[in-house]
């Protein structure tokens, strides 16, 4: 799968589309004919269902490991939005009124925010996007795919992520007494059972719920009111257990569990489709190293983050840009170096997927290093690294600190 959430079921309606596409021509119908990329946007793949979404993503992943995107990729991604605030998953002529054939969804609109957030000033397009999400919400505090669809876990976690982004409280976006926090707490599995503390997608027809890690690993991060980059806690003192649901913050706990369980025999989750053998699962496993390093349990993914760099090369070579992005968001929140990843540069295999960045960050030359390896051997023979810190500022010049190599939250 490329792409989590309900997109990724769009995607896979095409790949099965595609599959066919031989009969139909037999039978003398005419191909569709391939649209054309337009240059700003990330991959070569038909971008009619996720077009917005990867290319948040991208923006997304890159501006979290320092790169500032090309102009031109962060203006195509805004200019995709319409007059509502909404964004659908891929408009062809982004000069095109956006009217009700136009099908926006709260995946894209929510995804977009996100990104466009985090790069910086796009406050009108983020405020307007913010607006209509907060026009689409359900009376249980949720969120479908389209605006009155049945609230989901997978959507109410992104737009969650959204709000946040903007400095909105989730918690104060209610509709009907309840927020989203209320819609995901009902949607996680009680404690007790082997599939204790998951998060459903939806409940079936009878109110069911029936486990699903993917909705989990969306729930556990927007359970603690984080976005698709999640944001590590400090490291949770507690050990892994499931308890009542008494909070958005345990149920997330509870989520975090049932991600371990699961990721314990093979390191990797599994993609179940209908009618298909099973197979690793590789954005999902991504997704739940994010989740679980957001809920401070980045120790417990650390095995699964090896699994990817030995796994994951021709999966995101084939899937492109957002499944790029999901690696370096998983690497960069489990403190794995995506420049170095099993061998391959995460950072510079994004890039190549779009326009080439307007900057990307320097990488330590080896004068650097030496000189760093050589200071801290001055330290350790006793001259004070403080000492030398004091006589600089006294006399006027500035010191930096490297304090990480996350660059999360830097602005361009």
């Amino acid at each position: 799968m490329i792409v989590r959430r309900s997109a990724a079921v769009l995607a896979a309606t095409v790949v099965i589309g595609t599959a066919l596409a031989p009969a139909a021509v037999a039978e003398g119908a005419s191909p569709s004919p391939a649209p054309a990329i337009p240059s700003g946007l990330y991959g070569t793949s038909d971008p009619t269902y996720d077009g917005v979404w990867r290319q948040s993503l991208a923006l997304l992943a890159q501006h979290t490991v320092g790169v500032k995107p090309a102009a031109k990729a962060v203006d195509w991604l805004a200019g995709q939005q319409c007059a509502s605030g909404a964004f659908a998953a891929y408009r062809a002529d982004a000069s095109a009124k956006c009217d009700a054939k136009t099908m926006v969804d709260t995946n894209s609109t929510s995804a977009a925010v996100q990104a466009l957030a985090a790069l910086g000033g796009h406050d009108g397009e983020t405020g307007k996007a913010v607006a209509w999400l907060k026009s689409a919400q359900n009376k249980d505090g949720g969120w479908g795919y389209t605006a009155g669809g049945a609230s989901d876990a997978n959507s109410t976690s992104v737009v969650i992520g959204a709000l946040a982004a903007v400095g909105t409280k989730p918690a104060d976006v209610s509709k009907g007494g309840k927020s989203p926090y209320d819609a995901l707490v009902k949607l996680s599995m009680p404690c007790g059972g082997a599939d204790a503390g998951a998060f459903a997608y939806q409940p079936d027809k009878k109110g069911k719920l029936a486990a699903n890690a993917d909705a989990t690993a969306a729930a556990v991060v927007g359970a603690l009111g984080k976005g698709l980059a999640g944001e590590p806690l400090k490291p949770a003192a507690d050990p892994l257990s499931c308890e009542a649901a008494d909070s958005p913050e345990r149920a997330a706990q509870n989520g975090a569990a049932y991600l371990v369980k699961a990721l314990a025999k093979d390191k990797h989750l599994t993609s179940v489709m209908p009618g298909a053998k099973n197979q690793p699962d590789y954005g999902n496993t991504a997704d739940a190293v994010v989740a679980l390093a957001t809920a401070g349990h980045g120790d417990k993914a650390a095995d699964a983050m090896r699994w990817l760099e030995t796994h994951s090369a021709q999966w995101a070579a084939q899937a492109g840009p957002a499944a790029y992005a999901q690696l370096v968001l998983a690497a960069d929140a489990a403190t794995f170096d995506p420049r170095d990843f099993g061998g391959q540069d995460l950072v510079k295999q994004l890039n190549a997927t779009g326009p080439a960045p307007a900057s990307v960050p320097a990488e330590p030359t080896a004068s650097a290093s030496a000189s760093a390896e050589e200071a801290a051997k001055k330290d350790d023979s006793g001259v004070s690294v403080w000492w030398i810190i004091g006589v600089g500022l006294v006399g006027g010049i500035g010191i930096g600190f490297l304090i990480s190599a996350r660059n999360k939250k830097q602005q361009p």
